[in-house]
């Protein structure tokens, strides 16, 4: 299947799984990076529309900024703004709460496989972390063995 083949609401659908999966993941960096990359590329393709600039919900640093809106495939994204967004594009002052983005029924293995695709990325290699390596079979069910609990036999 050609990347090309992936609609603009298939690619949406996917990032949105990404984005709110990267919202509670422990360590969120890949999934934020695949949704860069993955716009980056839908607004180099022109799939992708700079709608204008919004204020952040999450003021960094006690600081109020901007982040810029993107539509794709009837989706919307924010992303960080550049110096370019501010000379170019209206800001549409705070986010509005009351607008949602349909909620896809999408896996997010899935997701990530339509987005490795269309990056023609290939999927990184599992990690093993440390605590799988260190960690030791269940002795639950087992009968225990330990010598403080074992009958003393008596010899004749």
């Amino acid at each position: 299947m050609n990347a090309n083949h992936l609609s603009n609401r298939e690619l949406a659908e996917s990032l949105f799984i990404v984005n709110r999966h990267a919202k509670t993941a422990p360590e969120p960096k890949h999934l934020y990076d695949i949704k860069k990359h993955t716009i980056d590329k839908l607004l180099k393709e022109n799939r992708a529309k700079k709608v204008g600039l919004h204020f952040s919900d999450h003021p960094k640093f006690s600081q109020q900024h901007s982040t810029l809106l993107i539509e794709i495939g009837g989706f919307y994204f924010h992303i960080p703004a550049n110096k370019e967004d501010f000379q170019e594009l209206e800001h549409l002052g705070k986010v509005d709460q009351s607008y949602r983005n349909p909620k896809p029924k999408l896996s997010l293995s899935r997701a990530k496989r339509n987005l490795y695709h269309y990056l023609n990325w290939k999927p990184p290699k599992k990690q093993v972390h440390a605590f799988q390596t260190t960690a030791q079979p269940s002795m639950l069910g087992q009968p225990t063995r330990a010598p403080w609990n074992q009958r003393q036999r008596k010899r004749p």
